[in-house]
């Protein structure tokens, strides 16, 4: 759910520009913000990541006890020094016309070829509002885990993707040693840990 604004918390909006346009987008944003002393800010400027709007979704096999961890090479990952391949939960973005719920269950065909059966909505983020637009609506979903596994992901955007279907506790260690280190992941994996008996017991 959306942040909720306290009294008198407003922005004015001066301009937008684009300030680059490749495989991403970079807006230039001025404008005004209401101060918690009163009155308004002076002009703001500030330039903005506009990524979009994701989904992304942790599948757990209750009966078995597993998630499914995709691992792929992440630009973003290799620019800030860490290693570019990263265990990640299977996400995308929201085409024109489609729902979160929509893009979760065609990403686990498309990234890890596996069909969810029920889905839960776990969080709405702002993944990093300092700089960024984009938004990630977090959910768990319920699959079947027998056979999932190998090299998936579309040609055409040439996705590389590893497929792992593992024990909740393999997963849970990888969080312990810091080798899960991307926010939706961990979120969906803490949520797992503190929601799973109950889950476990609705869907068996």
């Amino acid at each position: 759910m959306p942040s909720v604004p306290l009294p008198g918390e407003k922005v004015e909006s001066v301009e937008r520009t684009v300030a680059f346009q490749g495989y991403f987008r970079m807006a230039r944003y001025l404008f005004r913000h209401s101060l918690y002393r009163g009155g308004l800010s002076g002009e703001v400027n500030r330039e903005v990541f506009e990524r979009g709007q994701a989904a992304a979704v942790l599948p757990y096999d209750p009966v078995r006890d597993e998630v499914v961890m995709i691992r792929q090479f992440r630009a973003g990952a290799f620019a800030a020094g860490r290693h570019p391949w990263c265990w990640e939960i299977v996400a995308g973005m929201i085409e024109d016309g489609e729902t979160p719920e929509d893009v979760a269950r065609r990403e686990a065909v498309e990234e890890a070829s596996v069909r969810i059966l029920d889905l839960v909505p776990l969080y709405s983020l702002v993944l990093s509002p300092g700089a960024c637009s984009e938004t990630c609506n977090i959910f768990l979903g319920r699959i079947d885990t027998t056979g999932v596994g190998g090299i998936h992901g579309l040609e055409s955007e040439n996705e590389d993707i590893l497929v792992q279907a593992m024990p909740f506790a393999n997963a849970r260690a990888l969080l312990a040693r810091d080798e899960i280190d991307n926010s939706a992941a961990v979120i969906a994996l803490q949520w797992l840990a503190l929601h799973r008996d109950e889950l476990r017991s609705r869907w068996r």
